[in-house]
């Protein structure tokens, strides 16, 4: 206890200050439900509010600065703990349900990868779905993002837990001298787009509460939805190409925005190289699969088949996890495209999943310089991302984090296979949670759920769920030796 005093202190934070997320529907079940499970939520407050206090009075003497080992325990502490809190009211609420079920619907919200194992969404209580698609907009951009940014209150540095919580190889660069600073800046992106989003949904049709709900699921890029049909409960043109706006925006790296605000020019965006690649993916994505759909009749007329498909590609893309329609129904290439796509298209530093653009342009470089040298073994070509070129050991982590993803994802795969599981479902299960993306294919496609999965087979997924979110290593550096010698 007393080697990661420094670890327990700020858990103790994040545990207390997360605690007061709970009042949102708590608000809103005294409110909107004549308070039918306010007691439950009060109860979940209190009890965790008082076991952060208690984790606090045991450490709070520690004034040791955060070190590197540090970073990576509490971030993964941090994702292990809080879904269990964020669990327990649904076991309360939430009729018939598990504790495996509640754990992994809770880890699915805070990674923001969208899959969920509950049915009958419109029948339960109002205020189970705001907890559901708030739990998406607290995950979105990183609990420890937040946590990062009030440290300087704790005496604790910050820079590890910055570097262990942003996602996508170029963790070094910082927008501010100060960490604290640029995590502010990040939630202060974050949190003008959710109003726009916000206010928009409602300015379309959506109820206040619905527009609050799909906000929180879209700008956090999770898909959540208070409908089994998702947005399809709608069949609004209008809501569907606003979704499409946000979560093209939520794709890109809030670092991007941050740099447009301080510097008052579009250069931060227009000149970065995977920006550019990230519109280019989608619009090239969109046009070849409303090609298919009016090729294949699925939709008689271009405006609809361009609408279903940009909004199919966009959802799936930036791993949120959103659909109007099933799919699964269209031509085979379309779902298994869609899938690919969300492995790899949204950008690092966005509240997106998947690999990230970056890693994949890094990947296409190399493979470029490697075919070039074969024909000239001697010319010198540095890998480069627009006008910058890449440092070595930022290549040399692609390639690391490229082989350990496939490693982990043929293993998860493997695991799901020998639980009977056909080859399908559990394949697209795995990327879909290892991607935070949420839907795959087979019994786990949009017009299903992962409810039908066995206990062991949703332990696998939130694992997943869990290793895509802090990007593999942030977790499997823990099971390292190196890590526990002092």
């Amino acid at each position: 206890m007393k080697r990661f005093a420094a670890t327990f202190l700020v858990l103790s934070w994040v545990i207390m200050g997360f605690s007061f997320a709970f009042l949102v529907p708590m608000a809103w079940d005294w409110l909107g439900e004549g308070g039918q499970n306010t007691r439950v939520w009060s109860w979940c407050f209190l009890f965790t509010l008082l076991s952060g206090t208690w984790l606090w009075l045991r450490t709070r003497h520690t004034s040791r600065e955060l070190s590197v080992r540090d970073g990576f325990l509490l971030v993964t502490l941090v994702w292990v703990v809080l879904p269990f809190y964020a669990a327990l009211p649904l076991l309360f609420v939430v009729h018939g349900i598990s504790f495996t079920d509640a754990y992994f619907e809770a880890m699915s919200g805070l990674t923001a990868t969208g899959a969920t194992t509950l049915a009958g969404l419109d029948l339960l209580a109002p205020s189970v779905n705001i907890w559901r698609c708030f739990l998406q907009l607290i995950g979105g951009l990183g609990i420890m993002l937040l946590a990062v940014a009030v440290l300087p209150l704790l005496g604790l540095g910050g820079t590890q837990l910055y570097k262990a919580e942003m996602p996508g190889p170029m963790k070094e660069q910082r927008l501010t001298p100060r960490v604290a600073e640029t995590a502010r800046g990040l939630w202060g992106v974050y949190f003008v787009l959710s109003l726009a989003c916000f206010l928009a949904y409602r300015w379309f049709g959506m109820s206040w509460p619905d527009a609050f709900m799909h906000m929180c699921t879209t700008v956090g890029l999770g898909g959540l939805s208070s409908h089994d049909q998702s947005f399809g409960y709608w069949n609004s043109p209008a809501l569907e190409w606003t979704a499409v706006l946000f979560m093209t925006l939520a794709g890109v790296s809030f670092a991007r925005y941050f740099l447009m605000w301080r510097l008052h020019s579009l250069q931060p965006l227009t000149r970065d190289a995977e920006v550019r690649a990230y519109a280019w993916v989608l619009v090239l994505s969109t046009v070849v699969i409303t090609a298919m759909l009016l090729v294949n009749g699925v939709y008689p007329d271009f405006a609809t088949a361009l609408r279903q498909a940009a909004f199919q590609v966009v959802s799936v893309a930036t791993t949120t996890g959103y659909a109007t329609t099933d799919y699964l129904l269209w031509p085979t290439f379309v779902p298994v495209l869609l899938l690919f796509l969300g492995c790899f298209v949204s950008c690092a530093g966005s509240t997106g999943g998947g690999i990230k653009m970056v890693r994949m342009l890094v990947l296409v470089k190399l493979a470029q310089r490697e075919l070039v040298r074969i024909l000239h073994p001697r010319v010198v070509r540095p890998v480069t991302l627009g006008r910058v070129t890449v440092p070595p050991d930022v290549i040399w982590a692609v390639m690391a984090f490229m082989l350990i993803y496939g490693g982990v994802m043929v293993g998860l795969t493997m695991a799901m296979l020998a639980t009977g599981l056909d080859v399908v479902t559990s394949f697209t299960a795995v990327v879909g949670s290892l991607n935070n993306i949420g839907p795959g294919m087979g019994k786990v496609g949009p017009s299903g759920n992962f409810g039908g999965l066995t206990n062991v087979q949703i332990w696998v997924c939130t694992l997943a769920m869990l290793l895509g979110r802090l990007e593999l290593l942030s977790v499997l550096v823990l099971f390292t030796p190196q890590f526990w010698r002092r």
